[in-house]
Protein backbone atom coordinates (compact mmCIF):
# COMPACT_ATOMS: atom_id res chain seq x y z
CA UNK A 1 0.00 0.00 0.00
CA UNK A 2 1.35 3.41 -0.87
CA UNK A 3 2.32 6.19 1.58
CA UNK A 4 -0.11 8.93 0.88
CA UNK A 5 -0.45 12.16 2.39
CA UNK A 6 -3.58 14.45 2.75
CA UNK A 7 -3.04 17.87 1.53
CA UNK A 8 -3.98 20.66 3.84
CA UNK A 9 -3.15 23.75 1.92
CA UNK A 10 0.82 23.28 0.52
CA UNK A 11 0.99 21.21 3.42
CA UNK A 12 1.14 17.72 3.55
CA UNK A 13 -0.01 15.85 6.43
CA UNK A 14 0.44 12.10 7.02
CA UNK A 15 -1.15 10.37 9.07
CA UNK A 16 -0.11 8.01 12.36
CA UNK A 17 -0.43 5.16 10.25
CA UNK A 18 0.70 6.50 7.06
CA UNK A 19 4.00 8.01 9.23
CA UNK A 20 4.74 4.48 10.59
CA UNK A 21 3.80 2.41 7.95
CA UNK A 22 6.91 4.62 5.90
CA UNK A 23 9.06 4.61 8.57
CA UNK A 24 8.54 0.83 8.58
CA UNK A 25 9.41 0.13 4.49
CA UNK A 26 12.45 2.25 5.28
CA UNK A 27 13.78 0.22 8.28
CA UNK A 28 12.88 -2.72 5.58
CA UNK A 29 15.84 -1.48 3.80
CA UNK A 30 18.50 -1.50 6.09
CA UNK A 31 21.13 -4.18 6.14
CA UNK A 32 21.25 -7.50 8.65
CA UNK A 33 23.14 -6.11 12.04
CA UNK A 34 24.16 -7.99 15.21
CA UNK A 35 23.56 -6.89 18.35
CA UNK A 36 25.15 -7.28 21.70
CA UNK A 37 23.16 -7.38 24.87
CA UNK A 38 22.18 -9.19 28.25
CA UNK A 39 19.18 -11.28 27.72
CA UNK A 40 16.19 -9.75 29.98
CA UNK A 41 12.52 -10.39 30.25
CA UNK A 42 12.58 -13.63 28.10
CA UNK A 43 9.33 -15.36 27.18
CA UNK A 44 8.60 -18.16 25.61
CA UNK A 45 5.55 -20.46 25.40
CA UNK A 46 4.93 -23.34 23.61
CA UNK A 47 2.20 -21.89 22.23
CA UNK A 48 3.36 -19.10 20.37
CA UNK A 49 4.54 -18.50 17.33
CA UNK A 50 7.18 -15.61 18.75
CA UNK A 51 9.62 -15.75 21.15
CA UNK A 52 10.17 -12.03 22.93
CA UNK A 53 13.23 -11.07 24.52
CA UNK A 54 14.67 -7.44 25.58
CA UNK A 55 18.32 -6.92 25.20
CA UNK A 56 20.03 -4.40 27.51
CA UNK A 57 23.68 -3.00 27.45
CA UNK A 58 24.58 -3.32 30.90
CA UNK A 59 26.85 0.27 30.51
CA UNK A 60 23.96 2.78 29.53
CA UNK A 61 20.87 0.51 31.05
CA UNK A 62 18.69 1.06 27.12
CA UNK A 63 17.01 -1.84 26.17
CA UNK A 64 15.84 -3.42 22.48
CA UNK A 65 13.10 -5.37 22.27
CA UNK A 66 13.66 -8.15 19.79
CA UNK A 67 11.52 -11.13 18.84
CA UNK A 68 12.36 -14.42 17.50
CA UNK A 69 10.31 -17.24 16.10
CA UNK A 70 9.94 -20.36 17.89
CA UNK A 71 10.60 -22.92 15.66
CA UNK A 72 13.74 -20.91 14.91
CA UNK A 73 14.69 -20.17 19.17
CA UNK A 74 13.82 -24.33 19.70
CA UNK A 75 15.91 -25.46 16.76
CA UNK A 76 18.87 -23.27 18.43
CA UNK A 77 18.55 -25.18 21.63
CA UNK A 78 20.56 -22.87 23.89
CA UNK A 79 18.40 -22.91 26.96
CA UNK A 80 18.91 -19.17 27.17
CA UNK A 81 18.51 -17.69 30.80
CA UNK A 82 17.86 -13.63 31.69
CA UNK A 83 21.26 -12.23 32.57
CA UNK A 84 23.65 -13.90 29.95
CA UNK A 85 25.09 -11.75 27.58
CA UNK A 86 24.53 -12.79 23.43
CA UNK A 87 24.82 -11.98 20.08
CA UNK A 88 21.64 -11.66 18.02
CA UNK A 89 21.36 -10.88 14.31
CA UNK A 90 18.57 -9.86 12.47
CA UNK A 91 17.25 -6.70 11.03
CA UNK A 92 15.24 -3.60 12.49
CA UNK A 93 11.78 -3.73 12.32
CA UNK A 94 8.53 -1.02 13.11
CA UNK A 95 5.71 -2.38 15.00
CA UNK A 96 3.22 -0.31 13.60
CA UNK A 97 0.29 -0.74 15.41
CA UNK A 98 2.48 0.61 18.62
CA UNK A 99 4.93 2.37 16.50
CA UNK A 100 7.61 0.24 18.98
CA UNK A 101 10.92 0.02 17.34
CA UNK A 102 12.62 -3.52 17.56
CA UNK A 103 14.89 -6.39 16.16
CA UNK A 104 13.69 -9.14 14.63
CA UNK A 105 16.06 -11.96 14.60
CA UNK A 106 17.19 -14.51 12.70
CA UNK A 107 19.74 -16.03 14.84
CA UNK A 108 21.21 -16.11 18.47
CA UNK A 109 24.75 -17.06 19.79
CA UNK A 110 25.56 -16.74 23.46
CA UNK A 111 28.88 -15.52 24.04
CA UNK A 112 28.82 -16.12 27.79
CA UNK A 113 27.12 -15.60 31.28
CA UNK A 114 26.58 -11.50 32.43
CA UNK A 115 28.24 -10.09 34.98
CA UNK A 116 25.14 -10.27 37.32
CA UNK A 117 24.78 -13.71 36.63
CA UNK A 118 28.50 -14.94 37.07
CA UNK A 119 28.18 -12.94 40.43
CA UNK A 120 24.95 -14.97 41.36
CA UNK A 121 26.30 -18.05 40.15
CA UNK A 122 29.29 -17.44 42.80
CA UNK A 123 27.28 -16.49 45.10
CA UNK A 124 25.25 -19.66 44.71
CA UNK A 125 27.60 -22.34 44.45
CA UNK A 126 29.33 -20.14 48.17
CA UNK A 127 25.85 -20.19 49.98
CA UNK A 128 25.35 -24.34 48.72
CA UNK A 129 28.50 -25.47 50.13
CA UNK A 130 27.38 -23.75 53.46
CA UNK A 131 24.31 -25.92 53.40
CA UNK A 132 22.05 -22.67 53.09
CA UNK A 133 20.18 -24.60 50.60
CA UNK A 134 19.71 -28.52 51.91
CA UNK A 135 16.72 -30.12 52.16
CA UNK A 136 17.65 -31.05 56.06
CA UNK A 137 17.24 -27.19 56.64
CA UNK A 138 13.61 -27.14 55.20
CA UNK A 139 11.14 -26.75 57.52
CA UNK A 140 7.30 -28.04 57.12
CA UNK A 141 4.43 -25.37 57.07
CA UNK A 142 2.14 -25.36 60.21
CA UNK A 143 -1.21 -26.47 59.00
CA UNK A 144 -3.48 -23.91 60.11
CA UNK A 145 -1.08 -20.37 61.41
CA UNK A 146 -2.44 -18.11 63.59
CA UNK A 147 -1.14 -15.33 61.85
CA UNK A 148 0.25 -15.24 58.06
CA UNK A 149 3.38 -12.50 57.51
CA UNK A 150 3.50 -11.06 54.30
CA UNK A 151 6.12 -8.88 53.26
CA UNK A 152 5.41 -7.09 50.04
CA UNK A 153 6.12 -3.85 48.14
CA UNK A 154 3.99 -1.44 46.83
CA UNK A 155 3.31 -4.28 44.15
CA UNK A 156 -1.31 -4.13 44.37
CA UNK A 157 -1.70 -6.69 42.18
CA UNK A 158 0.53 -9.09 44.04
CA UNK A 159 -0.82 -8.10 47.99
CA UNK A 160 -4.11 -8.07 46.70
CA UNK A 161 -4.51 -11.64 45.11
CA UNK A 162 -2.24 -12.84 48.48
CA UNK A 163 -4.66 -11.74 50.95
CA UNK A 164 -7.86 -12.47 49.24
CA UNK A 165 -6.77 -16.19 48.46
CA UNK A 166 -6.17 -16.80 52.33
CA UNK A 167 -9.22 -14.76 53.15
CA UNK A 168 -11.27 -16.75 51.02
CA UNK A 169 -9.51 -19.97 52.35
CA UNK A 170 -9.21 -19.85 55.85
CA UNK A 171 -10.82 -16.48 57.01
CA UNK A 172 -9.94 -17.15 60.64
CA UNK A 173 -6.45 -16.36 59.62
CA UNK A 174 -5.01 -13.17 60.50
CA UNK A 175 -2.59 -11.29 57.97
CA UNK A 176 0.21 -9.26 58.96
CA UNK A 177 1.07 -7.11 55.70
CA UNK A 178 5.41 -5.49 56.13
CA UNK A 179 5.09 -2.83 53.11
CA UNK A 180 8.88 -2.70 52.06
CA UNK A 181 10.80 -1.30 49.20
CA UNK A 182 11.43 -4.19 47.07
CA UNK A 183 13.78 -2.90 44.30
CA UNK A 184 16.62 -0.83 43.47
CA UNK A 185 19.03 0.83 46.01
CA UNK A 186 18.25 0.31 49.89
CA UNK A 187 15.65 -3.13 48.76
CA UNK A 188 17.86 -5.61 50.45
CA UNK A 189 18.30 -3.74 53.72
CA UNK A 190 14.50 -2.86 53.65
CA UNK A 191 13.58 -6.42 53.13
CA UNK A 192 15.82 -8.28 55.86
CA UNK A 193 14.15 -5.24 58.56
CA UNK A 194 10.85 -6.51 57.56
CA UNK A 195 11.65 -10.41 57.68
CA UNK A 196 13.35 -9.27 61.07
CA UNK A 197 10.11 -7.49 62.16
CA UNK A 198 7.68 -10.38 60.99
CA UNK A 199 9.43 -13.13 62.55
CA UNK A 200 9.75 -11.02 66.23
CA UNK A 201 5.76 -11.13 65.86
CA UNK A 202 4.13 -12.71 68.47
CA UNK A 203 1.09 -14.70 66.44
CA UNK A 204 3.06 -14.53 62.80
CA UNK A 205 3.62 -18.41 62.27
CA UNK A 206 4.82 -18.42 58.92
CA UNK A 207 5.77 -15.56 56.12
CA UNK A 208 5.64 -15.30 52.12
CA UNK A 209 7.83 -13.33 50.47
CA UNK A 210 5.49 -11.96 47.60
CA UNK A 211 6.44 -10.02 44.51
CA UNK A 212 4.82 -9.86 41.13
CA UNK A 213 6.82 -9.98 37.88
CA UNK A 214 9.51 -7.82 36.94
CA UNK A 215 12.76 -7.77 34.97
CA UNK A 216 16.07 -9.42 36.10
CA UNK A 217 17.15 -6.60 37.84
CA UNK A 218 13.88 -5.65 39.31
CA UNK A 219 14.44 -9.59 41.31
CA UNK A 220 18.04 -8.80 41.83
CA UNK A 221 17.60 -7.71 45.82
CA UNK A 222 15.82 -11.21 46.11
CA UNK A 223 19.14 -12.58 45.36
CA UNK A 224 21.67 -10.35 47.40
CA UNK A 225 23.51 -12.54 50.10
CA UNK A 226 21.65 -10.78 53.03
CA UNK A 227 18.48 -11.47 52.37
CA UNK A 228 19.16 -15.34 51.13
CA UNK A 229 20.32 -15.89 54.43
CA UNK A 230 17.76 -13.48 56.61
CA UNK A 231 15.51 -15.95 55.02
CA UNK A 232 17.26 -19.18 56.02
CA UNK A 233 17.34 -17.54 59.72
CA UNK A 234 13.99 -16.92 60.18
CA UNK A 235 12.44 -18.24 63.27
CA UNK A 236 9.60 -19.30 61.50
CA UNK A 237 9.25 -21.02 58.01
CA UNK A 238 8.99 -18.89 54.63
CA UNK A 239 7.27 -19.13 51.33
CA UNK A 240 9.16 -17.31 48.45
CA UNK A 241 6.34 -16.34 45.79
CA UNK A 242 8.77 -14.07 44.03
CA UNK A 243 8.40 -13.34 40.25
CA UNK A 244 6.90 -15.94 37.73
CA UNK A 245 7.83 -19.40 37.67
CA UNK A 246 10.54 -19.35 35.05
CA UNK A 247 12.08 -16.47 37.52
CA UNK A 248 14.53 -18.40 40.35
CA UNK A 249 15.97 -15.82 42.81
CA UNK A 250 18.30 -17.33 45.24
CA UNK A 251 16.21 -16.90 48.22
CA UNK A 252 13.42 -19.61 46.59
CA UNK A 253 16.64 -22.07 47.52
CA UNK A 254 16.57 -20.29 51.04
CA UNK A 255 13.21 -20.68 51.69
CA UNK A 256 11.34 -23.77 53.24
CA UNK A 257 9.01 -23.98 50.20
CA UNK A 258 8.70 -21.92 46.99
CA UNK A 259 5.76 -20.91 45.36
CA UNK A 260 5.00 -19.58 41.39
CA UNK A 261 2.68 -17.33 42.36
CA UNK A 262 1.64 -15.18 45.10
CA UNK A 263 -2.03 -16.70 44.73
CA UNK A 264 -0.70 -20.21 44.80
CA UNK A 265 1.38 -18.83 48.00
CA UNK A 266 -2.05 -18.00 49.53
CA UNK A 267 -3.11 -21.70 49.34
CA UNK A 268 0.14 -23.22 50.47
CA UNK A 269 0.11 -21.50 53.74
CA UNK A 270 -3.63 -21.68 54.93
CA UNK A 271 -6.20 -24.64 54.67
CA UNK A 272 -9.36 -24.39 52.55
CA UNK A 273 -12.14 -24.15 54.86
CA UNK A 274 -14.44 -26.63 52.83
CA UNK A 275 -12.08 -29.20 52.84
CA UNK A 276 -11.14 -29.29 56.12
CA UNK A 277 -14.68 -29.30 57.19
CA UNK A 278 -15.18 -31.96 54.90
CA UNK A 279 -11.84 -34.14 56.48
CA UNK A 280 -12.92 -33.21 59.71
CA UNK A 281 -17.14 -34.84 58.89
CA UNK A 282 -15.31 -37.60 57.73
CA UNK A 283 -13.08 -38.24 60.27
CA UNK A 284 -16.67 -37.87 62.35
CA UNK A 285 -18.40 -40.15 61.13
CA UNK A 286 -15.31 -42.93 61.19
CA UNK A 287 -14.69 -41.43 64.61
CA UNK A 288 -19.18 -42.56 64.56
CA UNK A 289 -18.70 -45.85 63.39
CA UNK A 290 -16.06 -46.71 64.69
CA UNK A 291 -17.55 -46.37 68.36
CA UNK A 292 -20.43 -48.22 67.16
CA UNK A 293 -18.07 -51.16 66.43
CA UNK A 294 -16.28 -51.12 69.61
CA UNK A 295 -19.79 -50.98 71.46
CA UNK A 296 -20.96 -53.95 69.58
CA UNK A 297 -17.99 -56.07 70.04
CA UNK A 298 -17.94 -55.24 73.66
CA UNK A 299 -21.94 -56.07 73.82
CA UNK A 300 -21.49 -59.15 71.89
CA UNK A 301 -18.32 -60.23 74.22
CA UNK A 302 -20.18 -58.87 77.48
CA UNK A 303 -23.24 -61.58 76.16
CA UNK A 304 -20.75 -64.38 75.85
CA UNK A 305 -19.04 -64.06 79.22
CA UNK A 306 -22.78 -63.54 80.83
CA UNK A 307 -23.75 -66.95 78.95
CA UNK A 308 -20.89 -68.48 80.25
CA UNK A 309 -21.32 -66.64 83.70
CA UNK A 310 -24.81 -68.30 84.14
CA UNK A 311 -23.49 -71.90 82.63
CA UNK A 312 -20.67 -72.09 85.19
CA UNK A 313 -22.46 -72.74 88.66
CA UNK A 314 -23.88 -75.94 86.49
CA UNK A 315 -20.88 -76.72 85.15
CA UNK A 316 -19.12 -76.50 88.22
CA UNK A 317 -21.22 -78.62 89.55
CA UNK A 318 -21.42 -80.97 87.91
CA UNK A 319 -17.68 -81.48 87.51
CA UNK A 320 -17.89 -81.56 91.63
CA UNK A 321 -20.09 -84.13 91.37
CA UNK A 322 -18.43 -86.53 89.02
CA UNK A 323 -15.70 -85.87 90.88
CA UNK A 324 -17.12 -87.14 93.99
CA UNK A 325 -18.44 -89.95 91.84
CA UNK A 326 -14.91 -90.98 91.03
CA UNK A 327 -13.66 -90.25 94.63
CA UNK A 328 -16.35 -92.56 95.64
CA UNK A 329 -15.80 -95.27 93.21
CA UNK A 330 -12.13 -95.15 94.39
CA UNK A 331 -12.86 -95.69 98.04
CA UNK A 332 -15.42 -98.25 97.23
CA UNK A 333 -12.97 -100.16 95.15
CA UNK A 334 -10.69 -99.49 98.54
CA UNK A 335 -12.87 -100.21 101.06
CA UNK A 336 -12.60 -103.61 103.13
CA UNK A 337 -16.28 -104.23 103.05
CA UNK A 338 -15.46 -104.75 98.84
CA UNK A 339 -12.49 -107.23 99.69
CA UNK A 340 -14.78 -109.18 102.20
CA UNK A 341 -17.86 -109.01 99.40
CA UNK A 342 -15.10 -111.16 97.01
CA UNK A 343 -15.39 -113.97 99.89
CA UNK A 344 -12.66 -112.29 102.06
CA UNK A 345 -13.11 -112.32 105.89
CA UNK A 346 -11.28 -109.97 108.77
CA UNK A 347 -10.11 -111.91 111.84
CA UNK A 348 -9.81 -110.39 114.94
CA UNK A 349 -8.52 -111.54 117.89
CA UNK A 350 -7.62 -110.30 121.76
CA UNK A 351 -9.11 -106.91 119.71
CA UNK A 352 -7.06 -106.83 116.87
CA UNK A 353 -6.92 -107.92 113.26
CA UNK A 354 -4.48 -110.83 112.97
CA UNK A 355 -2.04 -110.56 110.28
CA UNK A 356 0.56 -113.47 111.59
CA UNK A 357 -0.77 -116.85 112.43
CA UNK A 358 2.36 -116.55 115.18
CA UNK A 359 0.71 -114.75 117.40
CA UNK A 360 -2.33 -117.16 117.82
CA UNK A 361 -2.59 -120.17 120.22
CA UNK A 362 -4.74 -123.29 120.23
CA UNK A 363 -7.91 -122.29 121.73
CA UNK A 364 -7.84 -118.92 121.38
CA UNK A 365 -11.52 -116.89 120.72
CA UNK A 366 -11.64 -115.12 116.95
CA UNK A 367 -13.61 -112.84 115.92
CA UNK A 368 -14.58 -113.76 111.62
CA UNK A 369 -16.21 -110.62 110.15
CA UNK A 370 -17.38 -111.63 106.88
CA UNK A 371 -19.53 -109.36 104.18
CA UNK A 372 -22.96 -109.65 105.97
CA UNK A 373 -22.48 -110.68 109.52
CA UNK A 374 -19.64 -112.20 111.41
CA UNK A 375 -19.31 -115.82 113.69
CA UNK A 376 -17.07 -116.60 116.64
CA UNK A 377 -14.66 -118.74 116.12
CA UNK A 378 -11.67 -120.95 118.65
CA UNK A 379 -8.09 -121.79 117.58
CA UNK A 380 -7.81 -125.29 117.47
CA UNK A 381 -4.09 -125.69 115.93
CA UNK A 382 -1.88 -123.08 114.35
CA UNK A 383 0.04 -124.01 111.31
CA UNK A 384 3.15 -121.64 110.77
Amino acid sequence: MKVEAVLHGERKVYSVSAFNRGVARYLGRLPAVWVEGEVTELRHNPAWATVFVTLKDPATGATLKTTIARRTFDRLGLGLEEGETVHVAGRAELYEARGELGLRATTIERIGLGEHLLALERLRGRLAAEGLFAPAHKRPLPRIPRAVGVLTGADAAARGDLVATIANRFPATKVVVCEVRVQGRGAPQAIVAGLGCLGEHPEVDVVVLARGGGSFEDLLPFSDEAVVRAVAASPVPVVSAVGHEQDAPLCDLAADVRAPTPTAAGALVVPDRIELASTLEACRRRLELGVRALVAQDAARLGRLGERLRAAPRLLLERRRSGLDHAGARLQALSPLATLGRGYAIVRAHGEVVRDAAVLSPGDRLEVELASGGAGARVEDVRP
